[in-house]
């Protein structure tokens, strides 16, 4: 109960001081670097409030390299976790238009290149994605959930969308997939107090290479992606059903 009470309270101000200061870094100029860096402070700050063990298995990635992320959602916990972790990738994620209209908040994820989608308009949504496409250029790693929203159910993954592979097919990055296992029961949707007791992992999978495919063969690549990730997903659920 205190370390709820403790993460609560940091919360809000941290958040709010982070968002003025990616917005005042932007509007001074500030190079990619330092951009980079506040939201793995913000993100570094909470995971340590809220007593979160997270164990990650990062793969044969390149801890600083350039990619497309594509990995599974299942709790609001899942954004700090996820910048803590890949932490010198330069990350920004594709994500619903409403965050963008938190205040404060919003404004500081639209300045730091963060790409807002409204999956309800097909034509704004493949604007956003051509602008992911586009942010690429500039040495960003955008970080995509398929599923398209948090998903209530820790068993079974929701369909994919196909947002995430065209991105990687346009751009011609390397896709890391990856899954998140735990923040269900960490934080379930909806819940306000989390378990900090539950640890989390992360397991990189084995990085594609996006020219086995072709645009038009997206939908083979979202059911190739999606079965190996569930794949593995089962399997650290198996594991932690045994640990």
């Amino acid at each position: 109960m205190l370390r709820n009470a403790l993460f609560y309270i940091t919360l809000i101000p941290v958040t709010v001081w982070y968002s003025i200061r990616m917005m005042l870094q932007t509007k001074n100029g500030t190079d990619k670097k330092t951009l980079d860096e506040i939201p793995i402070k913000w993100a570094t700050k909470l995971v340590r409030a809220a007593g979160v063990k997270v164990e990650a298995d990062l793969g044969d990635i390149d801890p600083n390299g350039h990619y497309v992320f594509i990995g599974n959602h299942q709790s609001n916990f899942d954004i700090p976790i996820i910048f803590s972790v890949f932490r010198g990738n330069g990350i920004r994620f594709v994500a619903k238009k409403s965050l963008f209209d938190i205040p404060i908040f919003g404004k500081a994820l639209k300045v730091a290149r963060n790409i807002p989608i409204d999956r309800e308009n097909r034509r704004s949504a493949m604007k956003s994605l051509n602008e992911a496409v586009e942010i690429t250029k500039t040495g960003v790693s955008p970080l995509i959930f398929p599923e398209g929203t948090r998903n209530h159910d820790p068993e079974e993954f929701l369909p994919f969308k196909t947002g995430g592979m065209i991105i990687a097919l346009k751009s011609g990055l390397p896709v890391v997939p990856f899954v998140i296992e735990g923040t269900h029961d960490l934080l379930p949707p909806g819940k306000l107090f989390f378990n900090r007791n539950r640890p989390v992992r992360i397991k990189v999978l084995p990085v594609i290479d996006p020219s086995r495919y072709t645009l038009k063969e997206r939908e083979q690549f979202k059911s190739d992606l999606r079965e190996m990730m569930t794949e593995a997903y089962q399997q650290l659920r198996k594991e932690n059903a045994h640990g």
